[in-house]
């Protein structure tokens, strides 16, 4: 008895990633959204070489090229695929308990930030942030988020001139 072997139909099967349409599709809405608001700019001062909406304009159009561009590469079948060198096993699911200890570190930095100031909630942040994530140097922690809170508050304040809330510090910084 001889079995005849069929060879396994081959049907072309073409992976269409929804979610890079969608990404198109926000840039798009993007792109529209800061053009039309740079067209509600009023004109800058006389002596302007551009018009303040030109910033506006630019960043709109490139917006909506990236859609275009990210639209035509998906339709073409392009997938995005991970990367070689990644250390991170994609298998696992996300830790849910690190993300909310994280988003906990930052309702604090939100909710204390008027009261305490952003030198203290800043170096509360990021020492938080450390730990959280594993690190477990407490003074080196703290070290450095007082630097790193201390640093960008005077980096907002005296380099771009924002004031950021000083808290309980006011008068101190």
């Amino acid at each position: 008895m001889s079995q005849q072997q069929t060879a396994p139909a081959t049907t072309s099967h073409r992976v269409v990633d929804t979610a890079q349409y969608a990404m198109a599709a926000f840039l798009a809405v993007a792109g529209g959204y800061v053009v039309y608001n740079g067209t509600q700019l009023g004109g800058g001062m006389s002596a302007d070489f551009l018009p303040p909406s030109t910033f506006a304009y630019v960043v709109g159009g490139v917006l909506l090229v990236l859609a275009v561009v990210l639209a035509v590469a998906t339709a073409r079948g392009d997938v995005a695929e991970a990367e070689e060198g990644e250390d991170v096993d994609l298998s696992d699911g996300t830790d849910v308990r690190t993300l909310l200890m994280l988003v906990a570190v930052l309702c604090v930095n939100v909710f204390l930030i008027e009261t305490l100031g952003w030198a203290i909630t800043g170096a509360i942040l990021f020492t938080g942030a450390a730990w959280v994530l594993g690190s477990r140097h407490w003074i080196r922690d703290i070290a450095i988020g007082v630097a790193l809170s201390v640093g960008t508050f005077y980096a907002f304040y005296v380099g771009l001139g924002v004031p950021l809330p000083a808290g309980i510090l006011n008068g101190v910084l």
